[in-house]
């Protein structure tokens, strides 16, 4: 009997050990710091990462779009044409992913671990079948969707070729994202960083090389562009596994004998499907402005350089959004109003300072920006005051872009996703079509513009709504 009592004992103490070195990881754990770290200098921790990775994203869309367009113009509208349905694509990676990491934050905050693993263990089979709807659709709807725009065989058959990689190649970026977000909601932003920037390297020095087939690779053209950006996804997917299973993270991933738990895909659509929505939305408006611009080749390719363009202001906005998400989404789960409001307000200022940025660079240097994508005479009579109108839209994009994140955050995902419809389809696409055909293009341009404005008053309404109606009653 005495060995018995003296062995459980020593089994309590052991027991009671290893509690205090769970305590311990838990303390100096990523989740942890974002009910405690100072406002400020964790917002800037998280933020910075995904900032870098995220303009280095859009820095590798640009350089693609730069050598597309020194094959000809009709390559670059080609590609310019293909956007939207490349953007829809991503807006579902993201929008679920965004799903998944405000769920995980937030059950973090709320101390439920066992929900928490069982949304990252959901993402990696949302991110296939992701990938399975959208291989279906490149595969039969490419050739389709290409005649429905154009009839210039060349921007055909660039468009097909282009289309087709990308989506059916698309399961690295799918599952890839997933990851990402995965582990961005445990307050980890470096190690999705390097996942971004690793595939961000490997597109900017494979597209040359297979574009224009140097060190003995053969020219593929517009095929290499797709080539290098799926390998890249490929790289990405890569670094994002090793990443993840090298170590213990705040949350684990279930891969062997996992059951979908469909209340768990139910939260996460809560969030996710309104932000999918939210996103496909603009390239739903994509869709139709380049409709309404169809006669005109020139016009399509300058929208499109936009909005290569516009992401290198937008993504740095997108990656502050990305930082501070799970720290809302935390300090709303554990009830502190104070610190949810705090990083809420000094997103705004961050976002805002962002976009003034880029609203001085696109009206002083409009012409500059377009001759990098190699452009004649024509296209700069269109591009320079299309630059200088529809970037008058970045400020109050920013403060639209932060309420949605705290929409977002605070599982409201259905506000942002109005906030999206009433901009981009209830706004600018009957604003640009009346616009178009009465005034001519260059006024059509202001639509962004007034669209935004629209948006930011409807943000504001549902801001202080959600203030009065949640917020308020929260301790501080």
């Amino acid at each position: 009997m005495e060995k018995i009592k003296g062995n459980n004992e020593e089994n309590n103490l052991e027991d009671m050990e290893e509690q205090d070195k769970r305590d311990v990881r838990k303390e100096g754990s990523d989740s942890g710091k974002m009910g405690n770290a100072p406002i400020g200098k964790l917002l800037l921790d998280m933020s910075w990462p995904a900032i870098l990775s995220m303009t280095i994203g859009a820095l590798y869309n640009i350089v693609d779009s730069i050598f597309v367009a020194m094959i000809s113009k009709e390559a670059l509208t080609a590609v310019s044409f293909v956007m939207p349905l490349q953007m829809l694509m991503i807006s579902v990676a993201v929008g679920s992913a965004v799903g998944v990491n405000s769920l995980i934050a937030r059950r973090l905050g709320a101390k439920r671990l066992e929900e928490a693993n069982k949304a990252a263990s959901t993402s990696i089979r949302i991110g296939a079948f992701n990938w399975i709807v959208f291989a279906l659709i490149g595969f039969f709807t490419a050739g389709p969707f290409m005649a429905s725009y154009t009839s210039d065989a060349v921007i055909y058959q660039y468009g097909v070729t282009y289309l087709r990689i990308v989506t059916m190649v698309s399961l690295f970026s799918m599952v890839e994202l997933q990851l990402e977000k995965v582990l961005q909601a445990t307050g980890n932003m470096i190690a999705p960083m390097i996942i971004s920037l690793s595939g961000a390297v490997t597109n900017i020095i494979l597209d040359p090389i297979l574009i224009f087939g140097l060190l003995g690779m053969p020219r593929m053209e517009v095929a290499g562009a797709a080539a290098a950006t799926v390998i890249g996804q490929g790289v990405s997917l890569i670094v994002a596994v090793f990443l993840f299973f090298r170590k213990e993270h705040d949350v684990a991933i279930q891969i062997r004998g996992f059951h979908v738990d469909w209340a768990v895909v139910k939260d996460i659509y809560a969030v996710g499907l309104p932000g999918m929505i939210m996103q496909s939305i603009g390239s739903i408006m994509l869709f139709g402005y380049n409709a309404i611009l169809a006669s005109s080749a020139t016009a399509v390719a300058v929208l499109g350089v936009y909005f290569k363009l516009q992401s290198f202001v937008f993504m740095p906005v997108f990656g502050l959004g990305q930082g501070s998400m799970p720290i809302m989404g935390y300090n709303y789960g554990a009830r502190n109003r104070k610190r949810l409001m705090e990083v809420f307000k000094k997103a705004m200022i961050a976002a805002v300072t962002i976009m003034a940025v880029g609203t001085i660079i696109f009206q002083i240097a409009p012409e500059q920006l377009l001759k990098l994508f190699s452009a004649d005479e024509e296209m700069i009579k269109v591009g320079v005051p299309a630059l200088r109108i529809i970037s008058i839209c970045f400020l109050p994009a920013a403060y639209g872009i932060t309420c949605s994140t705290m929409f977002q955050s605070t599982g409201h995902g259905m506000y942002s996703m109005f906030a999206s419809i009433l901009r981009q389809l209830a706004c600018i696409l009957p604003l640009a079509y009346i616009l178009y055909h009465e005034f001519g293009l260059t006024v059509s341009w202001a639509s962004f513009p007034l669209a935004e404005i629209t948006g930011t008053i409807y943000a504001t309404v549902m801001i202080i709504h959600l203030y009065k109606k949640e917020l308020r009653n929260m301790q501080l």
